[in-house]
């Protein structure tokens, strides 16, 4: 008997006439949205014109998906090529498949060309950004509850999430309960998002501080639930190669953080690259 749990939506696409409305589609726009609303307020309380965050995510979110996808199937080739696959099938992204380190490095090379393009510094548009990132990631997540995948190690906890005998892995058929990782991550996100404007509002974390805490909180959470999922992966060495590159990355976040902490108390924050009209967010009163 399972005394409690989290069921699992029966549909994850719906038809409104011949149009279908999938939910992982649904998630990752509205976490763009979210990310592009919360980014918005964060930049213009910056003293940063209204509207850029806006024409700066027309170019981010292309590449970002663009990216995600690139990772998923370069990290995962044989879920799409070889024997009994169909390499179209690497082409449909409504089914599932971005990986957040692709989409985070593709989506800020698009930023960072909008920046140019429009002559804003790129560092405060990163450190607006930041928390507004997080909550997409996490609201992203419940494509994967739709989906019925990325669910992690079998359960027998009150939030054991139910899956379905056809999206059970090999191995673990006789299971119906499983840790929902996608609400772990979907609650780190939200806490870390409100850590980070805290922290902002406290410290002024100016000069890429902001985007730098979001790489290492996420990563932080990420590392938890990559040890609990149990989908099919790749490994290196004893390690899922999303764990390596958790660390990795974790790691990188530390070296932005050090290095933007330095910028932060010998410069002032600059919104434009443009000499003539670049105004200053003002000095750090306090550093973190």
């Amino acid at each position: 008997m399972i005394p409690a749990s989290i069921p699992s939506p029966a549909e994850s696409v719906w038809h409104l006439g011949p149009l279908p409305l999938r939910a992982y589609a649904l998630a990752i726009i509205l976490g763009a949205v979210l990310a592009t609303w919360i980014g918005e307020r964060r930049y213009q309380a910056k003293g940063g014109r209204a509207g850029v965050i806006g024409d700066i995510a027309i170019w981010a979110i292309p590449f970002g998906i663009v990216g995600g996808r690139l990772y998923h199937v370069i990290t995962d080739p044989q879920l799409y090529f070889g024997e009994g696959r169909d390499p179209v099938d690497a082409l449909k992204i409504w089914e599932g498949g971005l990986g957040i380190w692709g989409a985070i490095a593709l989506g800020a090379v698009g930023a960072l060309i909008a920046c140019r393009r429009y002559g804003v510094a790129f560092w405060p548009v990163a450190d607006a950004l930041a928390p507004g990132l997080l909550v997409a990631q996490g609201v992203g997540r419940l494509g994967n509850y739709f989906n019925q995948e990325l669910f992690g190690r079998p359960t027998d906890l009150p939030w054991g999430l139910e899956i379905a005998p056809r999206f059970r892995p090999e191995g673990f058929e006789q299971f119906a309960t499983f840790h929902p990782t996608f609400l772990y991550e979907l609650v780190w996100n939200l806490l870390a998002a409100a850590l980070i404007v805290w922290l902002d509002r406290r410290y002024r974390l100016t000069h890429g501080r902001a985007f730098a805490l979001y790489v290492m909180l996420y990563t932080a959470g990420r590392l938890v639930t990559e040890a609990l999922r149990i989908d099919t992966v790749n490994h290196i060495g004893p390690f899922r190669l999303n764990i390596w590159t958790t660390i990795i990355v974790f790691a990188g976040g530390l070296v932005l953080y050090l290095w933007a902490r330095r910028r932060a108390t010998e410069e002032p924050e600059r919104l434009s690259t443009r000499e003539d009209t670049a105004p200053t967010a003002g000095e750090d009163t306090e550093s973190a």
